[in-house]
């Protein structure tokens, strides 16, 4: 096959520094893909891998002739600090894939940034600065990164594009995957030469003031897409980075990184103008929580519009166990009806659920089994109303159109409130998490979902911005920073330090 010989690699994880290490397995229940397999994956039609690197594939496939070298392509649910000796290997098994495929015209690399390990706070870096080591400094390599990757001045300099996402709740993988092959494709034409600024805020938001529909970050966003297209092409690429405050490491901070296709001046001039506004514009990045009563109380009146709740602080998707029950003991002991509760992570629930059968009355016992600080044991009588293999494609928003494995799943009525208990720990965005159990959202006078924001794509028919309220809710993921112990963020930083001073690079 002729075209250019482009390597596939990638580790995606987002560590949240409270939550146990991600492991071996946590990869392994995930994806753990090498050579061919990476193919196959990346050109399904329904793809599991990550909806950038798929995109990606797919676009070099209908833009040219290419030879695709692929190496590893992993993936783990949001957890803690990926162990040291996992992440060592997953480095040398990128080096040396990448020595052994001799002559590479580009690397494609398909990373979170929001990783840390338990030997050091940047291996989204370390991968990239092996891959640059491996290939040389005249092969092309680019970057496909979460908007939640936590950026650093090594993983900007051993790259030469970074590609980040534009939406939270994240619904534009595809595009920013098409975007990243199609920016390849003219630094191979020779048609752009990346020059990369990158600047760091001392501000670090909780992820629910990380919206992009409207904000202090969706302005910064769309300022920089503006100015963007007034440039007359001159700009390639603005990614702008809200980080991940969880991970707790000296690199975090609103992120800001502007690739011009040629003149570094033209990107450094965007960024100073980028991240001056976002800096003046800092105090909005605070937010306000409703309280677990005041959501409760909100449940039992019959005479508002239905609304949907985010557990906010047990946000699987940020490393929560999906496991914290404060919320659900609440609104049972509060009695509320037509109440969805989705979803909760409890995988001998769940099979015990299977055992008895639909229909089948069982005394349900979540948290049988040791969990973390906020997983407190709540047994109750619950009848089983529904059974699935948890294996389903997701129909709107961040997981359309990617297949998702779930594990054996229930619903379990409990009075008014139906449960969904599902054995892979995933935060509830689609609503294929209520619907393969022929639930009906538009029938609920009240849903719970735990997760941060990216619900709200999935949810959005029925639950427009004014109906969506965070609760203020415990666990790993609770956005009140306050309450936390801090070991790693540069410090002062804003808004746990609110005399923080920032000076714009004078470069």
């Amino acid at each position: 096959m002729s075209g250019p010989r482009v390597a596939i690699v990638g580790v995606i994880l987002e560590s949240n520094r409270r939550s146990p290490p991600a492991g071996e397995e946590d990869f392994r229940s995930l994806y753990w893909l090498e050579g061919d397999e990476i193919m196959e994956a990346c050109r399904a039609e329904s793809p599991f891998v990550a909806l950038e690197s798929s995109a990606f594939v797919k676009a070099m496939d209908a833009t040219g002739p290419w030879e695709p070298v692929p190496i590893l392509l992993a993936a783990s649910h949001p957890a803690g600090p990926i162990e040291a000796d996992l992440i060592d290997a997953f480095v040398a098994r990128i080096g040396a894939g990448l020595e052994a495929a001799g002559p590479l015209d580009a690397v494609y690399i398909s990373n979170h940034g929001g990783m840390t390990a338990m030997n050091g706070e940047d291996p989204d870096g370390e991968i990239i600065a092996a891959t640059r080591e491996a290939v040389g400094p005249d092969t092309p390599v680019v970057v496909t990164l979460d908007l939640h990757g936590n950026i650093s001045e090594r993983m900007v300099d051993d790259c030469d594009l970074i590609v980040g996402y534009r939406t939270n709740p994240h619904v534009d993988m595809v595009e920013r995957g098409e975007e990243a092959a199609m920016s390849l494709r003219l630094i191979l034409a020779g048609l752009a030469v990346p020059k990369s600024a990158f600047i760091r805020l001392p501000l670090t938001p909780a992820s629910v003031a990380l919206l992009t529909a409207e904000g202090p970050y969706a302005d910064m966003i769309d300022y920089g897409q503006r100015r963007q297209a007034e440039m007359a092409g001159e700009i390639l690429n603005v990614s702008l980075f809200g980080g991940f405050v969880f991970s707790d490491v000296s690199k975090n901070g609103v992120a800001i990184v502007v690739t011009a296709r040629r003149n570094v001046a033209k990107a450094r001039a965007l960024a100073r103008e980028i991240a001056e506004r976002g800096w003046e514009d800092r105090a909005r990045f605070r937010k306000r929580l409703m309280s677990i009563a005041d959501a409760v109380a909100m449940a039992l009146d019959r005479d508002r519009d239905p609304v949907i709740f985010s557990d906010s602080g047990d946000n699987p998707g940020g490393g929560g166990t999906g496991r914290t029950t404060a919320f659900l003991k609440a609104l049972h002991e509060a009695g509320p009806q037509d109440v969805l509760y989705g979803s909760f992570y409890d995988k001998p629930l769940a099979e015990a659920a299977h055992a008895a059968g639909e229909g089948a009355t069982i005394s349900a016992r979540f948290n049988s089994h040791s969990g973390g600080p906020d997983d407190l044991p709540f047994e109750v009588e619950a009848e089983v109303v529904g059974l699935h293999s948890g294996d389903v494609v997701g129909r709107v928003g961040s997981e359309q159109g990617r297949t998702l494995r779930l594990g054996p799943s229930a619903a379990l009525r409990i009075g008014g409130i139906t449960v969904v208990v599902i054995s892979d720990r995933s935060q509830t965005r689609d609503p294929v998490f209520f619907e393969m159990f022929g639930l009906d959202i538009a029938r609920a006078h009240t849903v719970v979902v735990k997760s941060r924001g990216h619900f709200r794509a999935g949810f959005l028919p029925w639950f427009p911005p004014e109906r969506v309220f965070e609760i203020d809710t415990d666990g790993f993921t609770s956005p009140v920073l306050e309450r936390f112990e801090w070991a790693g963020l540069p410090r002062p930083v804003y808004p746990l330090d609110e005399d923080t001073a920032w000076t714009a690079p004078s470069w």
